[in-house]
């Protein structure tokens, strides 16, 4: 619940017990915070949705091509590229509808539909990324980059799988 007051005709106790002290008492106000409201939780999750999908995909390479391949195909200063990269995408996500119904009291900030949305992307990239890193190196015809251990060059086959995880956020 938000508590709203009259900004030039409200009472000084009202304001100080509302949330949202509107300074030109006007009810089209009214409207147009809460239309803004809404935008901004609607934000917030969409954010949340691709942040949790670029993030989610990254560890789940990194952790188990590290206990498969005790190397990690993805580097540090190449994880946080791309978490700079996408969190200029990300803002992309904040342009939204401003008329819907709102969102019941007790609804979860992480949807059952932005799961779903999030595991199905995240198992998607994770198959993708796998083949790249066990196959890929035979369909460009490029030297293998498994098994050099981590003091090893960047190989064009590692690049490559960067190259993939990236575009597959975008």
């Amino acid at each position: 619940n938000v508590g709203f007051a009259m900004g030039i005709t409200g009472t000084s106790v009202a304001k100080d017990a509302s949330d949202i002290v509107l300074m030109d008492d006007n009810f089209v106000s009214i409207v147009k915070a809460v239309m803004w409201g809404r935008n901004v939780y609607d934000s917030i999750r969409k954010f949340l949705q691709f942040q949790l999908t670029v993030n989610v995909g990254a560890l789940l390479i990194s952790f188990l091509s590290s206990v498969f391949l005790s190397e990690t195909p993805l580097k540090a200063v190449q994880l946080l590229w791309v978490n700079l990269i996408m969190d200029t995408f990300a803002a992309l996500a904040l342009a939204t509808e401003l008329d819907r119904p709102p969102c019941r009291r007790d609804e979860s900030l992480i949807s059952p539909t932005m799961m779903r949305n999030i595991l199905g992307q995240v198992f998607y990239q994770f198959i993708t990324l796998m083949f790249v890193i066990y196959q890929g190196h035979k369909f460009v015809n490029v030297p293998v980059g498994r098994g050099l251990g981590t003091d090893a060059v960047p190989t064009t086959h590692y690049t490559m799988v960067f190259n993939v995880f990236v575009m597959m956020q975008v």
